[in-house]
């Protein structure tokens, strides 16, 4: 009897979903367990698979659909038994009836940017989860293919597309001047862009946002990490980051305030005795926060490996909802993108964030003598409704002084 497959249970606060690239057409064959369909939320993508083998019948939703948990998406047919004078037919008078070729498994952005090139997938090597094609692997390719060779001197292999694309003629006609339509691209936003842009919105609308600035002198972290990088490397097998300390002082400054690890609910102020830390990361679709959950009970090396291992996750797209879910403070570095000073955005329903920024050489006055110093300023977004400007400042002070003299960080 046929199946229905639904959208599946997307997670805490999550309540709807944007159809994404259909793996499978109506028609084909599937077996258990082969993904059907891509879905697109707020936080991360999702793969609908199929429970049982069969045939894909109708498709009740295209790509660009919104949907929402319990939605039907397809229903799956049982396949047609052979009969004995289709089993006793020559081979060929089968062939028509063979199935469509299967889409290769590859993220929706992946999947556009090889049409843009006309790719053909199936070419490509995929580095993601159970060899999902991503991003990085579609440009990698498209970079091979482009003339770079493999690195050691043998050309890189050209695609049929390619060669028919150099058979064309070098100079063609000019084009007549297209109309104004032309002159724009238009796409579809993803559901994670206009999470994004809602959330904005409704932090701007229900808390009252505040920033204040210090800037801080990286000089004792950056010695720290000159003397001690490459024997971290070698006994704990991650590197050894600013992200850590940050992390660490953060912690200890939100045991000294704690209105800053805490939200409101109603009338009420609740206030966390637990710090799991949201590390902002620019991933393929849009910013994305995963957690580090229980960071006061972590080791340096703990914290590196785990950061470390959500960034990867996060350039891969293969971050799960309970790498996202929850938080009680976010830290932000907008200084791997060059930015020099920034107000960062509160994520509701913290009340804290504290935006890092570039590593400068700036002079500065120490006992009395102009000296060049590695400076970098930070920044804390507060939701005014709770906490203080003094709480506020002191907090950020507190974060300044642990890194600047990172002591009693390391001996915690």
């Amino acid at each position: 009897m046929p199946v229905e497959v639904r959208v599946p249970t997307l997670g805490e606060s999550v309540v709807e979903a944007t159809v994404g690239a259909w793996l499978k057409r109506e028609g084909e064959s599937v077996q258990a367990g082969d993904t059907l369909v891509q879905l697109e939320t707020e936080k991360v993508n999702v793969d609908v698979a199929a429970d049982t083998s069969g045939v894909l019948g109708r498709i009740a939703h295209q790509e660009g659909d919104t949907v929402a948990p319990g939605d039907i998406l397809a229903v799956l047919e049982e396949a047609a038994a052979p009969t004995p004078a289709a089993s006793a037919a020559p081979a060929a008078a089968a062939a028509p009836a063979a199935p469509a070729e299967e889409r290769p498994h590859a993220s929706p952005v992946a999947r556009r940017i090889a049409e843009e090139h006309g790719l053909n997938l199936t070419d490509v090597q995929g580095t993601g989860t159970g060899g999902r094609v991503t991003r990085e692997d579609v440009e990698r390719h498209i970079s091979g293919v482009g003339g770079q060779g493999s690195g050691d001197g043998t050309p890189a292999a050209t695609s049929p597309t390619r060669l028919a694309a150099d058979a064309r003629p070098a100079h063609t006609e000019p084009r007549p001047p297209t109309p104004d339509t032309q002159r724009e691209t238009r796409m579809r936003m993803s559901r994670r862009r206009q999470t994004i842009a809602q959330r904005l919105l409704e932090a701007q609308r229900t808390a009252a946002m505040l920033t204040t600035f210090n800037e801080v002198d990286m000089s004792a972290i950056m010695a720290i990490r000159g003397r001690r990088r490459e024997a971290f490397q070698k006994r704990h097998g991650v590197g050894l980051g600013f992200m850590s300390f940050f992390t660490r002082a953060v912690v200890s400054a939100l045991k000294a305030f704690p209105n800053l690890n805490a939200e409101i609910r109603g009338d009420e102020i609740v206030q966390k005795h637990y710090y799991d830390i949201g590390i902002a990361v620019g991933a393929e679709g849009g910013l994305v926060v995963p957690i580090v959950r229980d960071a006061d009970r972590k080791s340096f090396a703990e914290l590196e490996r785990e950061i470390s291992a959500l960034a990867d996750k996060a350039r891969l797209n293969t971050l799960t909802l309970d790498d996202l879910r929850g938080g009680t403070f976010t830290i932000t570095n907008g200084g791997v993108f060059g930015s020099l000073l920034s107000t960062p955005i509160l994520s509701p329903p913290q009340v804290g964030i504290l935006g890092m920024h570039k590593i400068q050489p700036r002079p500065v006055v120490v006992n009395d003598e102009v000296v060049v110093r590695p400076m970098m300023y930070v920044a804390l977004t507060y939701d005014h409704r709770l906490v203080d400007g003094r709480e506020a400042v002191q907090f950020l002070v507190r974060v300044k002084e642990l890194v600047e003299d990172p002591t009693e960080l390391l001996l915690d």
